[in-house]
């Protein structure tokens, strides 16, 4: 019997060893990268790269200095993007799922084509996207009649955002109709004998009792958009336009392309703390009102 206590942990302990290397042995090595000057002279010997201490959070949170602008800026898109982006895709999935709650002929088809952008892969996806809004013989510009450059410019934004919803929104469909299901249907029946209308029902019935998975699903959402480089790095490939300019995008332009990898480990770790707390203070205020 006493044996059998350490069972558990032992059946856990390959899942979290993976973890470990997977997770938290990069995250340390990045901390640790984030106070070295590394750069391309010291690539092949990056242990030995000299210490810079703070220098690389000093530069990138000046402001004032053309660096830390453009990190305000890119950090500014982003949080536009994740915010329109979220609130999108769940309005929509809302939309959605409240649409196919009740059975009617060809519900399933409708399911199914719903779930076709979240079921591709992110890089075909995106790819489609970007046939679809170049400016030559693009999808987009055949519909509408125009020749706009949908890629380039302020445009960029909204066709990010567009490509970003598309992919997300399935998700949110599919998570809050899941959580319609478990909606007794007898709540709507009395709602509905003591006079409630659809709205009505809709208002004070399915969105409270929806309120446990919209909280876990707007954080996911949240963090997926806020670290998203797939979708902008896909459409736009390495000419991002300063419109679509994420936060991820910025940091591999510091890394890879002006090789000053401990600058570009530096805002990593400053996008990771900014994570933390969001997520940290999201939790505590949503724990609390459930409590109340």
């Amino acid at each position: 019997m006493t044996g059998s206590r350490f069972v558990p942990y032992f059946l856990l302990a390959p899942a979290l060893l993976f973890e470990l290397l997977v997770h938290l042995v990069p995250m340390l090595g990045g901390l640790w990268m984030s106070v070295l000057e590394l750069n391309q002279f010291f690539l092949r010997d990056w242990l030995n790269a000299p210490s810079a201490g703070l220098d690389n959070y000093r530069f990138a949170v000046d402001f004032n200095g053309a660096v830390g602008a453009e990190l305000l800026r890119s950090f500014g898109v982003t949080a536009a993007f994740s915010l329109i982006t979220v609130t999108t895709s769940w309005a929509l999935g809302l939309f959605a799922a409240t649409l196919l709650q009740r059975s009617f002929p060809g519900r399933g088809v409708l399911r199914a084509l719903f779930l076709v952008p979240y079921a591709l892969p992110v890089y075909t996806a995106v790819m489609i996207w970007k046939f679809m809004l170049d400016r030559g013989d693009g999808m987009v510009n055949t519909v509408l009649g125009t020749e706009t450059f949908w890629l380039l410019g302020d445009n960029a934004f909204a066709s990010l955002v567009v490509t970003g919803v598309w992919r997300l929104w399935p998700f949110a469909f599919l998570a809050l109709m899941a959580g319609m299901q478990s909606i007794p249907e007898d709540v709507y029946d009395a709602a509905a004998v003591d006079g409630a209308g659809i709205w009505q029902r809709f208002r004070t019935i399915t969105v409270p009792m929806l309120r446990p998975v919209t909280q876990v699903l707007l954080l996911v959402l949240f963090l997926w958009t806020f670290n998203d480089f797939n979708v902008p790095y896909t459409l736009f490939d390495q000419s991002v336009p300063s419109a679509a300019n994420l936060v991820s995008i910025h940091v591999y332009q510091n890394s890879f392309l002006t090789w000053n990898f401990g600058l570009g480990s530096a805002m990593s770790t400053l996008l990771l703390l900014f994570l933390l707390v969001v997520t940290t203070g999201y939790l505590a205020v949503t724990s609390r009102r459930r409590r109340a």
